[in-house]
């Protein structure tokens, strides 16, 4: 049974991605506009980081003399690792597109750290390079501007 918006394998997918969203689309040929299939959302990457995490650091003892301080918690981890699994779970559609041969290749228009993610999720997973990578934050753009990238 085939899926509706779904296409078959001669249509190249391009997602454009940031660490809060990813917009899938797809394109059966290089000049035709492209088609929007799925949006994904990272709600975790809107959060304050202190809303991320549980708890503040404990105290503790210097390890010479009788000092106390508090211990300090990694600010940027919570953030940082909401941003992979969201790249994990890009990657996983990904996997599954070419899997089940809904498309014959991909390209891939990220924010510049988002798209190093991705690039070591798709390494991880064994999956093939992109046809083409851009490093750009356009995820909030309309189908024309990606369009242009793409020419």
């Amino acid at each position: 049974m085939q899926q509706t918006g779904i296409a078959r394998k001669h249509t190249d997918w391009i997602v454009v991605a940031n660490e809060a969203t990813a917009i899938f689309y797809a394109r059966e040929q290089k000049r035709r506009p492209l088609k929007e299939l799925l949006t994904f959302h990272n709600d975790a990457a809107r959060v304050k980081t202190a809303d991320l995490i549980s708890d503040r650091g404990g105290r503790s003892f210097d390890s010479h003399g009788q000092g106390r301080h508090a211990m300090a918690g990694e600010k940027s981890g919570p953030k940082r690792h909401a941003a992979e699994v969201f790249a994990k779970d890009i990657t996983s559609r990904l996997e599954k597109a070419l899997h089940e041969d809904h498309c014959g290749g991909f390209a891939l228009i990220a924010a510049p750290r988002f798209l190093g993610m991705l690039r070591k999720e798709l390494a991880a997973c064994g999956l093939p390079k992109p046809f083409m990578s851009i490093d750009k934050d356009v995820a909030g753009s309309d189908s024309k501007t990606i369009e242009k990238l793409l020419s």
